[in-house]
């Protein structure tokens, strides 16, 4: 517990620091490079599940997918949320991506493992970089100020990773009903309401302290209500990592970080809140 304290002090200094002298193009690479270690790694589970990806090709496309279609619109001074500018870019990276695999599949791999290996790859790719490449895509919904940007992210973070804080330790103190005990023993219901309420209130208190940082509409009631859904579908994205791990037969991903695990036990819980907390933003900001 010691460690994963540390880790989490540590890991959150990483990224104010990085708020502070690199800004909103420091952390997009910071994604990038998270999305990137919890990519191959997922790659890793796979090759243990007998599955064989082409997992540096599959990571390298997945650096681009996360940082061609920021620094692009970034540079070329253009509206990274028009309707059929990032989006098209995003959608040719993947198919860019299948297009690669599929001309690889057919010169290294024989027939019988060249689907599996084309699947493998591609839903590494989309399950990872593309649901992370949403935390890019709130971020441009500062505008022109980046602190907003970035704080919106942060605040789908919180409510994604403080509903798992939350979730542990309410659950060991009351749980007593196994939430999912195929996938995750350990998880209990009253553990995830728990969690999930923990999540809303922090989210809320976030935008009170910071209230200047945050969009006029974005109340502290509003941010709270809104954390629900990504801290409610962050609990669904924890336990399929807890399948894939537990089919694997490995009880981390990784061992990078000290006390958390490996990159992908860091940002499983934000694959699928990324994109729920970026329409949720969408909508209202």
């Amino acid at each position: 517990m010691v460690k994963r304290i540390l880790s989490t002090l540590a890991l959150w200094g990483l990224v104010i620091a990085t708020v502070i002298f690199f800004k909103r193009d420091g952390v997009v690479v910071l994604c990038a490079i998270a999305a990137a270690a919890a990519q191959y790694e997922l790659y890793q589970m796979m090759e243990k599940l007998g599955h064989r990806p082409f997992a540096r090709l599959g990571v390298g496309l997945g650096l681009l997918l996360m940082l061609v279609p920021y620094f692009t619109r970034r540079w070329l001074n253009s509206d990274p949320l028009a309707v059929g500018s990032k989006e098209g870019m995003e959608s040719a990276l993947i198919a860019i991506t299948i297009v690669a695999c599929c001309l690889r599949v057919m010169r290294e791999r024989t027939g019988a493992h060249r689907m599996e290996t084309l699947i493998a790859t591609v839903f590494g790719l989309v399950y990872i970089p593309f649901m992370m490449f949403f935390f890019v895509r709130i971020l441009w919904l500062g505008g022109e100020r980046e602190i907003t940007g970035i704080m919106l992210a942060i605040w789908v973070v919180v409510a994604a990773k403080f509903c798992d804080v939350g979730a542990l330790l309410v659950g060991s103190m009351i749980g007593k009903h196994k939430l999912a005990p195929s996938m995750s023993p350990a998880k209990t219901w009253e553990g995830a309401i728990g969690g999930v309420i923990v999540a809303s209130g922090l989210c809320a208190a976030l935008v009170a302290i910071f209230r200047d940082l945050y969009p006029t509409q974005f109340t502290p009631l509003l941010a709270g209500l809104l954390a629900i859904p990504p801290a409610i579908v962050s609990i669904t994205s924890d336990l399929i990592e807890s399948v894939l791990k537990r089919m694997a037969g490995v009880k981390d991903s990784g061992k990078t970080i000290p006390g958390i695990g490996g990159a992908f036990d860091l940002v499983d819980s934000l694959i699928l809140a990324a994109p729920v907390g970026f329409l949720l933003l969408r909508l209202v900001v």
